[in-house]
């Protein structure tokens, strides 16, 4: 399975950007794609996740309210759409997807993942 992600920039304060994420595969209804970020000398932080067959998403504390995920079914894309977005959202952005299904409260662990993708940078600074 890969995982590419897309869509990452230099962006000013208050703007807003989507990232992509095209799958390999597409035999994974059950599993959640997820999107994490690392900003330097930070650990990895979850986004958020959405479970690609009824759509069931989970959301990070710190993006809740101004990023929205999303899926198409037909391309094995999921989106991230990240609006207001301030300097303290500046990081690596990695999308990534487990072998199987895992339940919602898992959505938000890394160690529940088993595919990446190389990740894009955001930056945000004026």
């Amino acid at each position: 399975v890969q995982l590419q992600a897309s869509g990452g920039g230099l962006v000013q304060p208050g703007a807003s950007l989507r990232l992509s994420c095209a799958a390999s595969v597409r035999t994974f209804s059950g599993s959640p794609m997820g999107w994490f970020r690392q900003a330097p000398g930070k650990d990895r932080e979850f986004v958020a996740a959405i479970r690609w067959s009824e759509g069931t998403t989970r959301y990070g504390g710190a993006v809740k309210g101004r990023f929205t995920i999303s899926r198409d079914k037909t391309s094995g894309t999921a989106y991230l759409q990240m609006n207001t977005l301030g300097p303290e959202d500046t990081a690596v952005y990695y999308c990534a997807l487990p072998r199987g299904r895992i339940i919602v409260s898992s959505f938000d662990g890394p160690q529940h993942y088993d595919y990446w993708g190389q990740g894009t940078q955001v930056t945000v600074s004026s």
